[in-house]
């Protein structure tokens, strides 16, 4: 079976969201910055992964490890190794380790423009090479958008949303039924997922389009109220209204979760407002939940079936 190994980062006040956005990747999480899974995920889907290693190779020692790269060899293509750290080695001592693996493979190194990235870590208890893979943040090129709100999920935020509520994009067809400026539309578009997107404030949609043909991506938008769609959809991301312009009484919020609950399998609500009472009279089972931040504000992500 094939091994993953990815590596974390992120800011204290995100633990809470990157471990739901875990658990809901892979089926558990960790307390770490490393996490080993043989669910193969492109690291640049979360906002929280650094880069992912897919091993090819492992040894109890680094002497092992060496002897077993000896009899790789690699054509057609230049390559490089890159030493990833768990720990405190030295820069020095990385680019040791780097050379010494490099020079077992049999092939033409390029130090400046690789065609194919390897790396070398010492994790687990033993020491591993494999296909290297570095995040890009394209959730930080998404901020730079023609319209935005100041209330919006940052785009950090909506990128790790879609991921807890898509895991796996295959055969799933997804809505924002209260998309606002489309944030997450834009997120998920971006990692090649199926959804639409409606609101009921006619204003903004034409920002809404504007921010996604930016980017390049196209997907339909409509002028509609939550409660009256009738098409199915495997799930629906709903960051409820809460700004000045969309207060919305506890009944409103009712019937909104309740046309929900009709015509959505699964739900993942993000509120700024206890909801579970609510969530629980729409018919809603909760089954996982975590605590975003954004500034001043403290959104809790809530996952329902």
């Amino acid at each position: 079976m094939a091994t993953y190994i990815y590596t974390y980062a992120g800011y204290e006040d995100e633990q809470s969201l990157r471990a739901l956005e875990m658990r809901s990747l892979f089926s558990f999480e960790t307390q770490n910055n490393i996490l080993e899974s043989p669910v193969k995920i492109d690291p640049s889907r979360s906002p929280f992964i650094k880069e992912r290693i897919a091993v090819i190779f492992e040894g109890e020692s680094l002497q092992e490890l060496l002897e077993i790269v000896g009899g790789f060899e690699v054509t057609g293509e230049t390559f490089k190794v890159i030493y990833v750290k768990n720990g405190e080695e030295s820069f020095e001592k990385r680019r040791v380790i780097e050379r010494e693996v490099g020079l077992m493979i049999k092939g033409v190194g390029d130090l400046r423009n690789p065609q194919r990235l390897f790396a070398v870590m010492y994790v687990n208890g033993r020491w591993v090479f494999g296909d290297y893979v570095k995040a890009e943040s394209v959730w930080f090129h998404h901020q730079h958008k023609p319209h935005q709100y100041s209330t919006a999920l940052s785009t950090r935020v909506a990128r790790a949303v879609v991921n807890i509520a898509i895991p796996d994009p295959n055969g799933i067809k997804a809505i924002d039924p209260c998309c606002g400026i489309g944030t997450v539309l834009v997120e998920a578009l971006s990692m090649g997922m199926d959804i639409v997107g409606s609101d009921n404030n006619p204003v903004i949609l034409a920002g809404t389009r504007e921010n996604i043909a930016h980017f390049g991506y196209k997907a339909e938008v409509k002028y509609k109220d939550m409660r009256e769609i009738t098409q199915h959809y495997h799930v629906a991301i709903i960051d409820l209204p809460y700004n000045l312009c969309s207060v919305i009484s506890p009944d409103e919020q009712q019937e909104m979760l309740q046309s929900a609950r009709m015509f959505a399998d699964r739900v993942v609500v993000v509120t700024v407002e206890p909801i579970d009472e609510i969530l629980r009279r729409a018919g809603f089972v909760i089954v996982d939940r975590a605590v975003a931040k954004k500034g001043g504000f403290t959104r809790e992500v809530i996952v329902c079936r």
